[in-house]
This record gives structure tokens, C-alpha cells and sequence, in this order.
């Protein structure tokens, strides 16, 4: 079911009536998951669309791109071929929990699946139903914290999504992958919100995987809250991968709690604008973040990676490694905040952004952040915009390999910093062929779709 626009609407207009549309499918569900919805719409009302002025969105204004007359939708709907058999997102000897998500929900037979142990993943809608308390203690919370105007979007017209809970002290190291799927055949304004609760002393792996299946526009705005609590073990691995008509916009809040360990990683491969958000607040003693990212952008394309670490209790940790290698007229944007409380002694917190640019026309920008209030802390943060390492490259020709050869050696060795990361095996070496590929020209978008979208 869809809300029906009349076209030359305008589009905050059409979140209007898509989000009467949606209080109208939602009057079964609790009345505090109502009040968020229309807690957070209130809040994106009165501040709309990031203007031009506002330093977090400096170099990437998202407004122009909704013109087109998006359709939101508001409950499942058949998509008419079997998915699970025409979509595989392949990774050898990696064993995993799939699920889909299609245009923002959740898809297939059993809505909730309690796994042995007492792990709870599925739909966010089933788990609201069926652990109101849980989901209630969490949702939206973390969400609040990021100031953001599309995370509130996306809270207020997010009707399902993936939920996962685990059990204080249960190891569940099976990675969960998540496949979200944009299958469209008109234009469309996906939402989809995902939550993970990890108990004390648990452990989880998420793996997303952002694709499309359909040659229309869309916009995807997805968002996700990630609890750690104390001696939490959390990694959460993002590939975005969709084609140059989409515009998709990530939101990820994180919290934990003391002794907590998650993991940030973003392998973007493909799209035609991407702006992602992650805020990662360390409320607990003692708590590490280890944050990256490897853009990869040609044509028009452009990505914006904004990270923002809040060290709010003492001697956490922070890590983070974001780079970008840029050809064409692509244009990419990274911007890191760190924000060191003045409660928040002896802590750590480290930042880099690397950029290689191979043509004339491409652009980096960088702007690193630090907002410190402690003073025993170690803090600090590099940026660099440049070509291939030239004696690097020297070196390699000098040793009788083919220019071309030497290039992509030194490409693949500058991305492959960030993929190590990625503490499963597998699933490393599996997003390193995906990089070779999309470094050599031989990868557009996923070729392990049979839907040939164009």
C-alpha cells in the first residue's frame, strides 16, 4: 500500500500526507511508538531540510534532490518474484543468518525467529508487538542524540526494519546478513529503521548490504540504533552498492556502555549520492570504537562520510580511518568530530582521512573536528588530498611492471588499510575482490543479481 500524490506537489507536502498515511497503518501498534513517530515528525517540521548554512551538510545540499514526486510507502507489498532465488550476495565459506528487506521491510515467512540461546532477530514491527518493553527502552533514543533532521525523517516514517536482541553473555558470532533491497517501479522514498540490543558480556555481527534491483529512482533512508552494554562486542559492516539514480542517506547512532568494543566499517562501491551519518557516544568506562570507510567514486557520483565521537567517560578509545579514491567528476566529502567531555580523562582518540584523486575534475574535501575539554587526553587527526605515491610508483615500473599494473597495485594496497579491519576472513576477502573488480572497471553495481536493472 502506497499513499497516492498528485504530481507538482510539493515534497514536504507529500511527507505530510504519507505520514497522516502511515498514523492510519500504525493505529494498531503501542501508543508510545506513535508518540515517537509523531515526536520525531514535529522535531523535522520545524527545522526541515538542512539549509546551506548548516556546517553538517557544508559541501553536500540534499534538498534539490527532492523534486521528484517520491511515492512513500506504507506497508509490505508483493514484489512478485522470488527474491531469495534470484538475489545472493555470495560469499564464500561465510556462513550466515539472511535477511531481506524489501523497500524498507521486513520479508519472509517467520516475522521473528528466537534463535537457541534466546536471540531474537526479524522484523522491528514484530518485535515491537511482541517485546514492547525491550524495543521500547531503546528505540529512538539514540537517534535523538544525533541532532540530525533525516535520522528524525526517518524515525518518523519507518514502519519496520530489522531488530536483533542478544541475551547478557551469549557469544553469537554467526554474522547476520542483511540484505536491503530498493525494488521499485516508480519513483520511491524508502525508510527502513533497524535496532541492536547487545547484552553484557555478548557479542554480535551484523553485515548490510544496500542494493537495488531496479533502474528507478529512489531515495533510501535508512537508520539504525546500536546498543553495546558493558563488555559488549559489536562489529557492523556496511557495502552500499546501488546505482547513479539513487540519492541514500545512512543514519547510525551507537551507545556504549563501559568495556564495550564495536566495530564501524563502510565499504562504499557504488551510487549516485550517499550521505552517511554515524554518531558514536561512549557512555562507559574504558569503551572502544574502531571507525572506517573506503569510498569509491567515478562519474558524477558523490559520497559524504560525517562521523561524530563523543567521549563522555574516561579512558575510552577511538579509531578512526576513513579514505577515498576519486576519478571523473566525482566528488567526496568527509567531516570527523571528536568531542572530548571534561570528565573524559585519558582518552584516546585518533582520526585520519586519506584521498586519492585521478583525475583533474575530482574532488576531496576533509574537515577534521576536535572539541576537547579534558586536558590528559591523546588526541589527534591528519587529512591528505593528493595522486599516486609517485616513487612508490617509480619503484614498482622500475621492477618491469606495466604501468597500468603498478597503478592498480598501489590503488588496491591504499584501499585494502581499510579492509582490514574486517575481522572475518571471509567476508574480507570476498569485499577485496569486490574492490579489485571496481578498481579495474570490471564491476557495476552487484553481478550476482540475475535482474539485469541496467
Amino acid at each position: 500500500m502506497m499513499n497516492t500524490v498528485t504530481p507538482g506537489l510539493p515534497f514536504t507536502e507529500i511527507l505530510e500526507q504519507g505520514f497522516a498515511a502511515l498514523q492510519t497503518c500504525n493505529k494498531g501498534m503501542p501508543a508510545w511508538f506513535n508518540e515517537t513517530c509523531s515526536r520525531a515528525f514535529d522535531v523535522f517540521r520545524l527545522e526541515g531540510f538542512p539549509a546551506r548554512k548548516n556546517e553538517n551538510y557544508k559541501y553536500t545540499f540534499l534538498e534539490p534532490f527532492f523534486t521528484s514526486v517520491y511515492k512513500i510507502q506504507e506497508s509490505p507489498e508483493e514484489v512478485g518474484i522470488a527474491t531469495e532465488e534470484i538475489f545472493r550476495c555470495d560469499v564464500p565459506e561465510l556462513n550466515t543468518h539472511l535477511i531481506l528487506l524489501i523497500n524498507g521491510f521486513y520479508h519472509g515467512k517467520e516475522l521473528l525467529k528466537v534463535l537457541p540461546e534466546g536471540v531474537i532477530i526479524g522484523s522491528l514491527r514484530e518485535a515491537i508487538k511482541q517485546h514492547p518493553s525491550l524495543v521500547k527502552k531503546h528505540y529512538g533514543r539514540y537517534t535523538a542524540l544525533m541532532n540530525d533532521p533525516f535520522a528524525e525523517l526517518n524515525l518518523a516514517l519507518s514502519s519496520d526494519g530489522f531488530f536483533m536482541y542478544i541475551p547478557d553473555g551469549v557469544q553469537f558470532d554467526t554474522p547476520v546478513q542483511i540484505i536491503n533491497i530498493a525494488l521499485n517501479k516508480d519513483e520511491r522514498f524508502i525508510n527502513n529503521h533497524n535496532l541492536i540490543i547487545a547484552g553484557k558480556k555478548s557479542m554480535a555481527r551484523i553485515v548490510v548490504c544496500d542494493h537495488s534491483l531496479s533502474p528507478q529512482k529512489f531515495i533510501l533512508n535508512s537508520g539504525t540504533e546500536v546498543f553495546a552494554d558493558e563488555d559488549s562486542r559489536v562489529e557492523f559492516y556496511k557495502l552500499q552498492n546501488s546505482h547513479n539514480h539513487s540519492v541514500q542517506i545512512s543514519s547510525v547512532a551507537v551507545s556504549q556502555e563501559s568495556n564495550s568494543n564495536v566495530i564501524n566499517n563502510y565499504i562504499t562501491l557504488h551510487g549516485g549520492l550517499i550521505r552517511n551519518n554515524l554518531m558514536v557516544t561512549l557512555n562507559g568506562k574504558e569503551a572502544v570504537n574502531d571507525s572506517s570507510g573506503i569510498m569509491l567514486a567515478d562519474k558524477m557520483q558523490q559520497i559524504d562520510n560525517f562521523v561524530h565521537i563523543q567521549h563522555q567517560s574516561p579512558g575510552c578509545e577511538s579509531r578512526q580511518l576513513f579514505r577515498g579514491i576519486l576519478d571523473d567528476l566525482a566528488t567526496g566529502v568527509f567531516t570527523g568530530k571528536i568531542l572530548v567531555a571534561k570528565d573524559a580523562q585519558k582518552t584516546q582518540a585518533y582520526q585520519e582521512n586519506n584521498n586519492i584523486l585521478l583525475s583533474a575534475d575530482a574532488k576531496a574535501r576533509t574537515k577534521p573536528q576536535l572539541e576537547i575539554y579534558a586536558d590528559d587526553v591523546k588526541c589527534s587527526h591528519g587529512a591528505t588530498v593528493g595522486q599516486l605515491d609517485r616513487d612508490a610508483f617509480f619503484y614498482l615500473r622500475a621492477r618491469g611492471i606495466p604501468e597500468k599494473e603498478a597503478r592498480l597495485m598501489l590503488l588496491h594496497a591504499f584501499a585494502h588499510k581499510v579492509l582490514e579491519k574486517i575481522s572475518i576472513g571471509p567476508l574480507r576477502e570476498r569485499y577485496d575482490e569486490l574492490i579489485n573488480k571496481r578498481l579495474r572497471g570490471e564491476f557495476s553495481r552487484c553481478n550476482n543479481c540475475s535482474v539485469k536493472c541496467g
